[in-house]
């Protein structure tokens, strides 16, 4: 029997490489400019710009969409009205062609998976977009549950993320672990949850880097249990030989 019998993901800077998906965007943002006859740059920071206005506007732990604010950020690009018919397929192609995953993170998913655990996504995303990313490298179908922050309304460190994943699992959550890569939102939001937690990437390793360690395992008290740079690491923490 394995020490864990739940681990929880989440998608960007875990599963997907962010650098990958930002590269996606700068992509399709020079071709959409160039076919209008419109300078790169400034269209790149006015969609930017637009983009996080949109993101800013929630109150609280609300949850913005991330496709109206695309809708709204390409508005603010051609100052007026636009048909989502006129960028978002070749949005998607784009973000497609250059998203990659985070090192040894697939074959990490699949030997848990093998193994029995109960696999979980609690991420702050679209719906659609979570499946399209996973189903796009093949670890879907591995997942049993899937939270994203369009469906519960919120997003993290909102305990009603963690309380939609953790009923989805009904595993105990003394036996589950968090794998995130932002500190307020993946670590104290899942130990608040009662969760075991993992930090890679982001601000939840910067933090680990701070605090004192015995191998993977942080000893010093704080929102992480375990801070690691390879996702097979995961194999040997949750007991999967």
């Amino acid at each position: 029997m394995t020490e864990y019998e739940a681990v929880f993901f989440d998608i960007g800077g875990v599963i997907v490489s962010l650098p990958s998906i930002r590269q996606g965007y700068v992509d399709y943002l020079e071709e959409f400019a160039a076919e209008r006859g419109l300078d790169h740059g400034p269209a790149l920071e006015t969609w930017r710009e637009a983009l996080g206005d949109h993101f800013k506007s929630a109150e609280g732990t609300e949850y913005m969409s991330a496709s109206e604010g695309y809708q709204k950020a390409f508005q603010a690009i051609v100052d007026g009205d636009i048909d989502r018919e006129e960028w978002e397929p070749g949005f998607e192609t784009a973000t497609k062609a250059a998203m990659e995953t985070e090192p040894n993170v697939v074959e990490t998913i699949r030997a848990l998976d093998d193994a029995g655990l109960y696999l979980g996504i609690v991420s702050d995303i679209d719906t659609a977009e979570a499946h399209r990313m996973l189903d796009q490298f093949g670890v879907d179908d591995a997942f049993d549950g899937v939270t994203t922050s369009e469906a519960v309304g919120y997003k993290k460190p909102d305990q009603r993320m963690f309380d939609d994943a953790l009923d989805r699992s009904d595993v105990d959550p003394a036996r589950s672990l968090m794998v995130g890569d932002r500190y307020d939102h993946d670590m104290q939001g899942g130990k608040a949850a009662g969760l075991d937690t993992v930090a890679y990437n982001g601000t939840a390793f910067e933090r680990a880097e701070e605090l004192d360690r015995d191998g993977h395992r942080v000893v010093e008290e704080d929102a992480i249990d375990f801070a690691i740079e390879d996702h097979r690491t995961l194999l040997s923490i949750v007991g999967v030989e």
